[in-house]
């Protein structure tokens, strides 16, 4: 067993010196959570009595210094250590004390101040840095300062080619630049790799996956010039390369198929694999990044013609979490995957006040914020392949057409119960509407209401609809708003007054108020707006009841249906109840939304069951087609304000729709067309955008070399360092962009660099000069990542499966899929340890960049794992290995594995392994395990199989 005890070593030693060491200093990711999760909440939930104008038991949460200062009972935050901190213990009410005092905290943002706590209660932007940026205030010449001088900011410019010494190194431009910069530092780049170490190396770049013994055999011994070119050039053509890159875009764009935190439905999205499966397909086309980027923002306004694949791209917005279906914070993680994903800006930080560093103030937010309160999902998602009609499809949709008439016939029914309950109660909602100011529950709210109780929903019907009459002269409403406006302590004396003022006839232009409301106020009493809901809802239910009269003497008549009351007072107040739009007239896109505003416990219940059965089954139906999660512009666009500190109940000044002022420029105009999101996605990738190609080529810079060109691929913002080598990250963006927006282009650029050709070899005179190979003088060594190490796994056993795309499938049940890694269910409410523990990208956010960890798990799962021996059995039972015998089938082991032959030490260290273990315990090959097994595990074990020079 030395011989496996001593590779087994290997891996972990090679993993330990991946590892990163903490960092005193926050991190960019503990910054950003720090700005959206925790200052939000000491805001809006402490600094009202621990602020800056009070501050109860002598404790301020407003600042770094006040916080850990404490109370006068002494500390209550101690960082690192959230069982330690008085804090958590007060907002848990695990203590007599315990505060807010009217209603506990929401879990998640206790769950955030206790993780906040865990990562050692870093609170940014209260150091002393060497030159700390100002404070952005909402004001046109701070943006306009920070775009003038920021050098992401800088629009892009193909910079000069510099000399170099040695002018027989560079293949290219890019070497150049490489060159030129290691020159200053006085170093030289590195040896050239070897061919069988530069082909593993493109392979796994490009495809993710190990070559075989015959392509590298293939490659070392093509004598052509172009040998380089034309493995990159196949390696390009492959379909597997829309997999590899396609993983890489699914960490930015926060792909998962389950929706997180939902409860009362199904947690799967039925259609989220058309979404993976169109990046694979749109990546291995090389559709230009430009379209791309419009595809995801905005298809649905494109003019696809017959081809409707790309509506599937809109799954980039629609994949995201859905945070028990807040709006709020659906449309902010919208906002933050389109901003740091596509652009490297932090622009949600913006929520609840001007971003404290970078020109991002509220109203840029809110002005984004518009754009997708503007879009909607429709219920009816729309194909994007017309599935074949065979029998199975018919049955399927047989079945599909029943469920959906069930839940539709059932909501039906209990809609127009809706609708009628609510007409009669109109004086309560006006009541509640008052009594509510304009403060909306909260969306996202787990309501359970009971059948008498009024419906939040229809509540925030009216206040919208007393919002809107007051825009201009409403003739029902007029009346209302006019009191409205009224001091309370005045109401008595000049209410009666001003109704009886009232115009009922034309007037200065100004449209008559309805004399049915008029008489009504008259008749009084009148001692505050309380009153006034009374009187029009007696009112309006009198014409309700009118109404149902006359259409029932018509039906007794045998006469036609009534449209209208004939007289056109009371008509005027009937549309009120009955108008399209009108409070009470509460429409099936409404409650599909947001089910428990408006449903009672009861229904609602039966009504998410339903639902939760008919997306269960469509989920799990091989028949169901594939649809598009695709967002559709409402017909008449949100007009966006301001909430103040975030809350939605705080309206503040309103915004127009529009892009960036810092990317747009102080002559920026207001969105044209529909929600703006088109508008948007055109800004995002035009030409004087500065940021879009920079944060691409970055990324794949990145991939290509270990390390990115920025260290924070996800924030070009003022805070971040900037680039090691600016000239070329600005001649990569430029020549993308003059390249067509190809990103395969790109990539042979990169790939046959000299610098690309590199050895990973180190050099002990260049460690000293620069550790971190910031310069690249040498290649990074990498790690696989979670996907290319499971898909070698099953290469190497001769098991893997090289289908292309479809429904998502289980990777860590047993019997084991042999799928690529890419087609298992990202379940971002339960993802499975292994995930975690190979540093998988979360999917509750845009990933920038994968941590790299060293931890017991990784190595412990190759030793232990059953899906690697089942792997190290296909290895040991694969045609040519299990055919050979002795050292000959050591060399077919090392060939099926590591791509090469065997030394001669290395096979008789194996043999003598093979002849010191055990013999096999089972006949079966499927279940055997001795010591060519063993031997196999030993070798998917190592260094050599597990990373790339």
């Amino acid at each position: 067993m030395m011989l496996r005890t001593w590779v087994s070593a290997l891996v972990v030693c090679g993993w330990a010196a991946m590892g990163f060491a903490a960092d005193a200093a926050p991190t960019a990711e503990q910054i950003e959570f720090f700005e959206k999760s925790v200052r939000p909440v000491l805001l809006n939930r402490c600094a009202s009595c621990h602020g800056v104008d009070e501050q109860e038991a002598g404790l301020r949460l407003d600042t770094k210094a006040a916080a850990l200062k404490g109370s006068t009972a002494g500390a209550v935050i101690v960082p690192g250590d959230p069982d330690r901190s008085r804090l958590l213990h007060v907002v848990g009410y695990t203590e007599d004390v315990q505060m807010p005092p009217d209603e506990k905290l929401p879990e998640a943002e206790i769950a955030a101040l206790r993780e906040w706590v865990k990562q050692g209660a870093a609170w940014p932007g209260e150091a002393e840095p060497a030159a700390p940026p100002p404070k952005v205030e909402d004001s046109s010449s701070a943006i306009d300062a920070a775009r003038a001088s920021h050098w992401a900011f800088q629009p892009i410019a193909r910079p000069a080619i510099p000399a170099v010494r040695d002018a027989g190194w560079p293949k290219g431009d890019i070497d150049t630049f490489i060159l030129a910069e290691l020159e200053k530092a006085g170093l030289a780049p590195s040896p050239a790799a070897s061919r069988a170490v530069w082909i593993r190396r493109a392979t796994y770049d490009l495809i993710g996956l190990p070559p075989t013994r015959e392509e590298i055999e293939a490659f070392e011994h093509d004598g052509a010039a172009d040998a380089y070119e034309k493995v990159v050039d196949r390696l390009l053509t492959s379909p597997h390369y829309g997999e590899r890159w396609g993983r890489h875009w699914l960490d930015v764009a926060r792909y998962a198929d389950t929706k997180g935190y939902v409860f009362t439905e199904d947690p799967r999205f039925p259609y989220s694999y058309t979404y993976r499966d169109y990046v694979v397909r749109s990546l291995n086309e090389d559709v230009p990044y430009d379209r791309f980027l419009l595809e995801q923002l905005a298809a649905d306004q494109l003019g696809l013609g017959d081809d409707q694949r790309a509506l599937a791209g809109m799954g980039f917005l629609t994949v995201g979490s859905r945070f028990m279906h807040n709006i709020h914070d659906i449309i902010d993680d919208r906002i933050d995957v389109v901003c740091r994903g596509l652009m490297g800006l932090t622009v949600t930080c913006a929520r609840c006040h001007d971003h404290k560093f970078d020109p991002v103030p509220m109203a840029d937010y809110y002005s984004l914020y518009g754009v997708f309160a503007s879009s909607v999902e429709p219920s009816e998602k729309p194909l994007v392949a017309m599935p074949e009609e065979n029998e199975a499809y018919l049955k399927h949709q047989a079945e599909a057409t029943m469920r959906q008439q069930a839940l539709d016939g059932y909501l039906a029914t209990h809609l127009e119960e809706l609708r009628s309950g609510a007409r009669t109660r109109v004086a309560e909602y006006l009541a509640k509407a008052i009594v509510g100011g304009a403060t909306p529950i909260p969306e996202g709210a787990m309501l359970s209401l009971q059948p008498d109780e009024l419906k939040p929903g229809v509540t925030q019907r009216w206040r919208d609809y007393l919002a809107e009459t007051a825009k201009a002269p409403h003739a029902v409403f007029a009346p209302w708003h006019a009191l409205a406006a009224l001091k309370p302590e005045d109401f008595l004396t000049q209410a009666p007054a001003l109704v009886a003022n009232l115009p009922t006839e034309v007037a200065g232009g100004a449209p008559p108020v309805n004399r049915l409301v008029k008489d009504a106020l008259v008749k009084g009493p009148l001692a505050s707006m309380t009153d006034v809901a009374r009187i029009y809802g007696e009112l309006l239910a009198a014409i309700e009841g009118q109404w149902r009269e006359a259409q029932r003497v018509a039906a007794s008549a045998g006469g036609e249906p009534l449209k209208a009351l004939p007289d056109p007072a009371s008509e005027e107040l009937r549309q009120v109840l009955y108008a399209d739009g009108a409070p009470c007239m509460v429409a099936k896109a409404d409650i599909e939304k947001q089910y428990d505003f408006f449903l009672d416990r009861t229904v609602a219940n039966e009504y998410n069951r339903l639902k939760r059965e008919l997306e269960g089954w469509k989920a799990q139906s091989p028949a169901e087609p594939p649809r598009a999660m695709t967002l559709v512009d409402q017909p008449t666009p949100h007009e966006p304000h301001i909430f103040l500190r975030g809350k939605p109940g705080q309206a503040g000044e309103m915004v127009p729709r529009q892009f960036l002022r810092v990317l747009a420029g102080p002559e920026r105009k207001p969105f044209e067309h529909g929600s703006g999101r088109l508008d948007m996605a055109r800004a995002i990738v035009a030409g004087d955008n500065p940021l879009t190609a920079r944060v691409m080529v970055n990324r794949v810079w990145m991939h290509h070399f270990g390390a990115p060109l920025v260290n924070t691929p996800s924030d070009f913002g003022v805070r971040c360092d900037p680039p090691s080598h600016p000239a070329l990250l600005d001649y990569l963006a430029a020549t993308f962009r003059d390249d067509g927006w190809s990103l395969k282009r790109l990539h042979r650029r990169l790939m046959l660099s000299a610098v690309y050709r590199q050895s990973s070899a180190g050099s002990a005179d260049s460690e000293q000069v620069d550790p971190e190979n910031r310069l690249y003088w040498r290649m990074n060594r990498r790690r696989l990542e979670f996907e290319s190490a499971r898909d070698s796994l099953l290469a190497a056993a001769g098991r893997l499966d090289h289908a292309i795309g479809g429904r998502p499938v289980a990777l860590s049940q047993q019997p084991y899929s042999t799928r690529r890694t890419i087609y298992g269910v990202i379940d971002r409410g339960d993802l499975p340890g292994l995930y975690r523990a190979f540093d998988f990208a979360a999917p509750d956010a845009t990933t920038p960049q994968r941590p790299r960890t060293t931890v017991p798990q990784q190595a412990l799962f190759l030793m232990n794992s059953p899906f690697v021996m089942e792997q190290a059995r296909g290895v040991a039972a694969r045609p040519g290995v299990a055919a050979a015998e002795g050292s000959n089938r050591v060399r077919a082991m090392f060939e099926a594995v590591l791509g090469r032959g065997a030394t001669p030490v290395e096979v008789r260290q194996a043999l003598d392994f093979v002849e010191q273990s055990p013999p096999a315990e089972a006949k079966d090959p499927a279940s055997a395990w001795g010591p060519w097994e063993q031997l196999a595990q030993v070798l998917l074990e190592t260094n050599e199989f597990m990373f790339v020079d």
